[in-house]
């Protein structure tokens, strides 16, 4: 299950953006909301419904977000 608020790209055409929705139908269809980053003319690309199967979900450091923790610093004596 794709988790809301996270980074995803469709597998088969390339969009990609963050999930902003979901939405399950009678017979078993998920499709999540995503909503691109993008911009294209200074205006916003328009958000796809798309199968939820389709979708690789990424986490923060697979997006180039923080890897290793700093080690700490000690208190000046």
């Amino acid at each position: 299950m794709v988790k809301l608020g996270s980074k995803v790209t469709d597998s088969i055409t390339g969009f990609s953006g963050i999930a902003t929705g979901r939405t399950e139908y009678l017979y078993g269809c998920v499709r999540v909301l995503v909503e691109p980053t993008e911009m294209k003319d200074g205006k916003p690309v328009e958000s796809l419904w798309i199968d939820e199967q389709r979708l690789d979900e990424y986490s923060e450091a697979e997006t180039g977000g923080p890897g290793e923790v700093a080690p700490s610093r000690d208190a000046p004596k």
